[in-house]
């Protein structure tokens, strides 16, 4: 039986299991979530106390990071993003579900394709990643409408609060997405492990507004529970208030989480961390808000946002860089935190207009996992060595935080230190060391005064200093346990540590230069059994052994009785792994402390994804950029030979029981089309200025009124292109008159977003244009018009770039339902009723053509309402040129060619189309780009920042013919031309990896209706 036939059988018992009771909320329906003594009797898998959850019993704390499965629509690849956080040592994945992609029309549900959540589920529970479920019904996330749909404008009530009108449109959404989380929760066998009803519910504006509202978030809530959701719920408060904290009343969630993006997003300024940015009080807010629940930040900074304009990703990876990750993350591990999620962890791809006005097409976000899938060096390693070290660290969960203090725990006062302490004299205590001024770039020398159940120590003892580096944070433990012995402090941070057949190993890190020292209880003797001495003392003091060592580039192996201490340099300590052997199977399942320290320790390059014994056979799973030395520590007693991505490994073993080999890479031969030497076909993808042109199909711009709530009409008849059904992409009006011979020009105000754009026509002829910059959503302008016949008729064709719909957390405030469109219009010297309009945007609207891309894909040129931007377009009749060429004059082209892949199987290459422009300043045109029907860039020459576009394996084929399709608007007086664009390869990784499906491409065919 599949596993999602256990999961809706269960469910279905789940949901006859809760006993519901109906009342009546503003006139509505509604049920009370059930009984909580039912819930608990299928709730048996996850539970909590003050200090941490419990995942069927065990005490664990859930370290995660955010993926939103829509931003990558290829579901083959979400195996390869769970294997790489599974890596980092996390145990869980926080996850969006954006309502404006599976109900583009009111009533219609769809989430099937490239929207199954399903093989999302399915993928975490491969890799054994647990899930947080977070669907909405608002999401924010930088997507349009913050997940709302387009057709939310013409709600006539306040979005997020009680409204009837709001409630009802929620229902049918939540109702099919809750069951569909519900399928998949831990209690059906499937990986979901909490459900967070609502998203940010922390702020409101304009006092008219209603609150927190309880009763809104219970309505919330019961959609959740009536729906089979019986897994904890969890809110992620935007900064801690305490709002629907446990015990406040309707509403209250289970557990209370907050989120935090201390350094907020000025990625123009990379290096530059402000003062007063570090949290000190988040404990002492939790014990006040939420004392009962585990201390849990939803989303905390991993990345930042860059807007159209902005830095590029680059420069915000530097600024949220591994120095952020140990000072900040560490910081947050002296609060006790037992749930921290990353935002993001792997950002992905704004592709097909699913973004929000504020960000361009990238995601990237400069997160630890680029939006290539690539896994970025020092960014994830660094987290590496965070996540495993709590991984192997259970006893951090049951200490007790303590004050920060400059002078109680160092000799140094620009040393600030907050203790986790534990409970009595011989549990294990964390210090974790920063500098007092958090910004500070300068190298600090200082001692550490720790209690240990030895008594009290200063180390290091046996001479010299520790150092704490510019910006950075270090966890000394006293009293770890590894595997039962005591090591009785150690000012070398932990990576990781591990019980083998006959022995243990502990691996700590430093960086070079630094001088650290650990001490062992029990234990008289110490001896280098690799590496040089040169640099290593040991000494009996008390009932322990004291090791002194000068962090360098070469390990040292320490023995010390049935103990091995691996002493790396911090970057040597990158390369090194903890793939979690499963006790059979092939799959890692879900982390247990007996697991966790049964599994091997490898060192071996980019990425190990898995480990696994098959009879003899040691198997990894793993990633090469070079030719890479392998080393396993603890292979199992059952393990005579190594099985490296299904190849048989020639291994030697060293004295210490170290397995060596190694893999051999040769860069495979990539050969890639120039995309200039394609055979090119264009269209005119602007007939609509021909003075031929038939619109008789168009929509009929005739609503004297607005269902927008928020945004009262200044034109006879509403031109908001969301009342019409169209929320995405290009949007085109055209404006009939008879001509007095009077009207000397045209006045309009339009509103696309921030960085849209707009052209105007008169008849054929051209009147201007608004460019677009990096800040303005909405511009007004009056174009001259050439001189008008009386009693001929005109036709004034608008196109507006729309570039999504605005987001906004703050209930009352309403950002969301700012239309898109013209706002206003002056036909000088007529009445505003001279004009008749008709619009469009992507055919049909609301009842969209392309069920496979979904409802924002595609806007409203021709060439996209033909579908010609589809595979196999019908381009023999088309003319011959090319992008490179063209335009001499405003207006839009549409341009079509396609070419062939042959990429080495066994490697993943990432590839991305690269835009270049030379020219200062910049010309003023837009581009979007197609890749087999799926619009994976939208490149706006003269703001920027993005020129270069991932598309990822399986919207590619990289075995196979490929359809490319740009759409290039000139909106200067010269026309416009690409100065170049090129498909370019990353460093192809051999990867472990299997074959990736191409999601589904269905070619051009001939639509029914089109116009």
């Amino acid at each position: 039986m599949k596993l999602l036939s256990v999961w809706a059988v269960s469910a279905l018992a789940a949901q006859a299991a809760g006993a519901a009771i109906s009342h009546k909320l503003n006139g509505f329906s509604i049920r009370e979530h059930p009984d909580p003594a039912k819930r608990a009797l299928l709730q048996k898998y996850v539970t909590w106390d003050d200090k941490s959850l419990f995942i069927n019993g065990e005490r664990l704390m859930l370290f995660s990071g955010e993926i939103h499965p829509y931003r990558l629509p290829v579901a083959s690849l979400y195996i390869d993003i769970f294997q790489k956080v599974k890596a980092l040592g996390f145990n869980c994945v926080s996850f969006y579900i954006d309502w404006a992609l599976l109900e583009g029309k009111p009533g219609h549900y769809r989430a099937d394709g490239i929207f199954d959540l399903d093989k999302f589920f399915d993928a975490a529970s491969e890799a054994g990643i647990y899930l947080l479920a977070r669907p909405g019904p608002y999401i924010n996330a930088e997507v349009s409408g913050g997940g709302f749909p387009g057709w939310l404008q013409r709600v006539n009530g306040t979005l997020r609060t009680r409204s009837p009108a709001y409630l009802e449109a929620t229902d049918n959404y939540m109702s099919h997405a809750a069951a569909t989380v519900a399928k998949a929760q831990i209690t059906n066998g499937g990986p979901i492990i909490l459900y967070q009803p609502e998203n940010e519910y922390s702020g409101a504006c304009c006092g008219d507004t209603d609150f927190p509202d309880g009763e809104y978030m219970q309505y919330v809530e019961n959609q959740a529970r009536n729906a089979g959701i019986v897994v904890p719920l969890m809110s992620n408060d935007a900064s801690p208030q305490g709002l629907d904290a446990p015990g406040s009343g309707a509403g209250a969630v289970d557990i209370y989480g907050h989120d935090s993006y201390p350094l907020g997003f000025d990625c123009a300024n990379p290096y530059t961390w402000p003062s007063g940015g570090l949290p000190t009080n988040f404990w002492t807010l939790h014990e006040e808000q939420s004392p009962s629940t585990p201390y849990s930040l939803v989303e905390f900074q991993g990345g930042a946002f860059d807007p159209w304009g902005g830095s590029g990703f680059l420069a915000c990876s530097e600024l949220l860089n591994y120095q952020f990750e140990r000072v900040f993350y560490k910081n947050n591990f002296s609060f006790r935190a037992a749930f921290l999620n990353l935002y993001m962890i792997f950002g992905g791809t704004n592709w097909g207009n699913l973004g929000h006005p504020g960000g361009y097409t990238s995601y990237d976000y400069g997160s630890a996992i680029a939006e290539s899938r690539n896994i970025t060096r020092q960014k994830y390693s660094e987290l590496k060595l965070i996540g495993n070290f709590q991984k192997v660290s259970p006893a951090y969960l049951t200490t007790t935080p303590g004050n920060l203090s400059t002078t109680r725990y160092t000799t140094s006062s620009d040393i600030a230190v907050t203790p986790l302490l534990g409970n009595s004299s011989s549990d294990t205590s964390f210090y974790v060391v920063r500098h007092n001024d958090y910004t500070s770039q300068s190298s600090t020398d200082y001692k550490l005064k720790v209690s240990t159940s030895a008594g009290q120590v200063t180390i290091p003892q046996l001479g010299g200093s520790l150092t704490l580096g510019n910006r950075d944070s270090k966890i000394h433990v006293v009293d770890y346990d590894v595997a039962g012995t005591n090591i009785l402090y150690s000012s070398g941070e932990v990576f990781t540590w591990k019980s083998f057949n006959d022995e243990k190993v502990l691996v700590l890190y430093g960086d070079v230069g630094e001088h650290h020292e650990f001490a062992v209880s029990g234990a008289s003797k110490a001896t280098v059994v690799e590496g040089s001495s040169s640099g290593i003392t040991s000494k009996k003091v008390g009932k322990a052994i004291v090791v002194g060592w000068d962090v360098s580039a070469t390990r040292h192996i320490v023995q010390i009785g049935d103990l091995k201490v691996l002493l790396l340099d911090r970057y040597s300590a990158y390369n090194y792994w903890v793939p979690e052997a499963p006790s059979s199977g092939t799959k890692p399942g879900y982390s247990s402390e007996a697991t966790t320290a049964s599994s091997i320790i490898v060192n071996a390059g980019y990425l190990v994804r898995t480990a696994y014994l098959s009879g003899s056979e040691l198997h990894l799973t793993a990633d090469f950029n070079a030719t890479t030395s392998i080393e396993v520590f603890g292979a199992p007693s059952k393990a005579k030979t190594l099985v490296i991505n299904g190849k048989k490994a020639q291994t030697k073993t060293d004295k210490n029981g170290i397995w060596s080999t190694s893999v051999s890479y040769t860069a495979p031969k990539v050969e890639l089309p120039t995309l200039k030497n394609l055979k090119w076909k264009y269209i005119d993808t602007l007939p609509e200025i021909q003075n031929s042109y038939d619109d008789s199909a168009w929509v009929k711009a005739d609503h004297v009124y607005t269902n927008n709530s928020v945004n009262p009409l200044k034109t006879p008849t509403s031109l908001y292109s969301s009342d019409y059904g169209f929320h995405t992409g290009y949007l085109l009006y055209r404006g009939s008159f008879t001509s007095t011979g009077k009207e000397s020009s045209f006045f309009v105000h339009f509103q696309g977003g921030t960085a849209f754009g707009g052209s105007v026509w008169v008849n054929e002829t051209y009147v201007g244009s608004w460019a677009g910059n990096s800040i303005s959503e909405d511009y007004n302008a009056t174009y001259t018009l050439p001189t008008l016949k009386s009693g001929k008729n005109y036709v004034l064709t608008v196109v507006i770039d729309n570039m999504g719909l605005d987001e906004d957390w703050t209930v009352g405030s309403e950002e969301m339902k700012d239309p898109r469109g013209i706002l206003n219009y002056t036909l000088s010297g007529r009445d505003a009723d001279a004009i008749t309009w008709k619009l469009t945007g992507n055919l049909g609207g609301e009842d969209y053509s392309d069920l496979i891309r979904g409802p924002l894909n595609e806007g409203g040129l021709y060439a996209e309402r033909q579908g010609f931007h589809q595979p196999s377009p019908p381009s023999q009749s088309w003319k011959s040129s090319s992008p490179w060429t063209g335009l001499s004059a405003p207006g839009i082209r549409f341009y079509s060619a396609s070419f062939d892949l042959d990429l080495p199987k066994g490697y993943d290459i990432p590839l991305s189309f690269n835009f270049k422009n030379s020219t200062s300043p910049p010309p003023d045109y837009r581009v979007q780009l197609y890749v087999n029907g799926y619009q994976y860039g939208k490149y706006v020459n003269n703001i920027g920042p993005q020129t270069a576009y991932p598309v990822p394996e399986g919207i590619l084929n990289y075995q196979g013919t490929n359809w490319l399709a740009l759409s290039l608007w000139a909106q200067g007086d010269d026309g416009a031309k690409l100065d170049d664009l090129e498909l370019t390869g990353e460093h192809p990784i051999l990867t472990a990896l299997s074959s990736i499906e191409s999601v589904d491409q269905p070619k051009w065919t001939k639509r029914a209706g089109a116009y």
